[in-house]
């Protein structure tokens, strides 16, 4: 299968690619792409490295710019929209890094409350209810004060998840969020996510080489292949798919001719 398919067409689009392309150099590393992200779903990217899975959510944030086609997201005409606009659509995002980018010298608390803080201006009262919501929401409670060099990978992991949902996004974008994790702590982030989404209700969009992890949070999957989304659809339908190419990246085949 190697044509685009669209999300399930009774729920609308977080986020909606039309006949986009981006090169580097002389690569199309997106190559006239269609696709449509459901909102309201957890929604996860899969293919190999350099299969263009970074490039469509830095395209869906306006970071990087298509070199032919529409991106749309939460409705909005990303590059034709002026300054002030994606500015505010911004805010409407949130974004989990696959290295948490926490600050080192700020503590949890501080961490989680900046974008409160420095983004929307909250009053400092407002700011400490809702640092301590987030903090019990992702499991942290009574780890405010704490370093972020003072806690678990996995600890940091749910740190950045609290700041990424600080503001009330719409639409949360995942970057690797399992990576340099061990499986039992993987395992334990995986269940947050979950649960975090199904609690709130927002459209989470992820990237991950895990499959396993994939499989317990995906509602929806696309699987990414010299350039084209290869397919996508919900989650059951893709692990179920016969296609060569999709069964050989599930379940983790080497490529012809690796050593043994």
């Amino acid at each position: 299968m190697t044509s685009s398919m669209p999300a399930p067409a009774a729920r609308s689009a977080a986020i909606e690619l039309v006949g986009v392309t981006r090169r580097f150099s002389a690569r199309a590393v997106l190559d006239d792409v269609n696709v449509a992200i459901a909102a309201g779903r957890t929604t996860v990217l899969l293919g190999p490295s350099g299969t263009g899975k970074s490039t469509l959510l830095r395209l869906a944030t306006g970071l990087l710019s298509p070199d032919a086609g529409v991106v749309r997201t939460l409705g909005v005409d990303v590059f034709a929209a002026k300054k002030p606009s994606l500015l505010q659509l911004r805010r409407r995002m949130g974004m989990l890094f696959q290295d948490n980018a926490l600050f080192g010298s700020l503590s949890v608390f501080d961490n989680i409350a900046f974008p409160l803080r420095r983004v929307a201006r909250t009053p400092e009262a407002d700011v400490r209810r809702r640092v301590d919501e987030l903090l019990a929401l992702v499991g942290l409670s009574g780890f405010g004060e704490r370093l972020p060099d003072r806690l678990s990978g996995g600890q940091r992991k749910r740190v950045a998840l609290a700041r990424a949902i600080a503001l009330e996004p719409e639409l949360v974008l995942f970057d690797e969020p399992t990576s340099g994790l061990d499986p039992q702590t993987s395992a334990s982030i995986d269940q947050l996510i979950r649960a975090t989404q199904r609690r709130l209700g927002i459209t989470f969009v992820v990237i991950t080489h895990d499959i396993e992890s994939a499989a317990l949070i995906a509602d929806d999957a696309g699987l990414l292949l010299d350039g084209k989304v290869h397919v996508f659809g919900d989650r059951a339908t893709v692990w179920a798919s016969t296609d060569p190419r999709v069964r050989a990246f599930l379940d983790r085949a080497p490529p012809a001719g690796a050593p043994r």
